[in-house]
């Protein structure tokens, strides 16, 4: 007589000798399974996906902050410069870059 294993993920839950019993007897092994059906999704396939969008969206609001600190740095620069530089004139044509307070 060969040697068999019990069938499928349920193997370790029948007992050895009752196992060998039904083999030699030929007796049929009836195994009762309870699956017990959940209602919904669990919540961690809810908030994975949310977590990634909010971390998405903070980096986003990042970047924007970062360039309109960008922006506003180079328009004081450009002021500051524009006010110390004077009129320019090109070809009798003068074109004063700021008003003088």
């Amino acid at each position: 007589m060969t040697h068999r294993h019990p069938p499928g993920i349920i193997a370790p839950h029948i007992p050895a000798d009752d196992w060998r019993r039904a083999e030699a007897t030929g007796q049929p092994v009836v195994i009762v399974v309870q699956a017990a059906d959940r209602a919904g999704r669990p919540l961690r396939q809810y908030l994975f996906p949310i977590a990634v969008a909010g971390a998405g969206v903070i980096g986003v609001f990042g970047l924007v902050a970062a360039f309109l600190a960008l922006l506003d740095f180079a328009v004081h620069t450009a002021v500051t410069i524009a006010g110390a530089a004077g009129p320019i004139s090109v070809g009798g044509i003068s074109l004063k870059l700021a008003r003088s307070k």
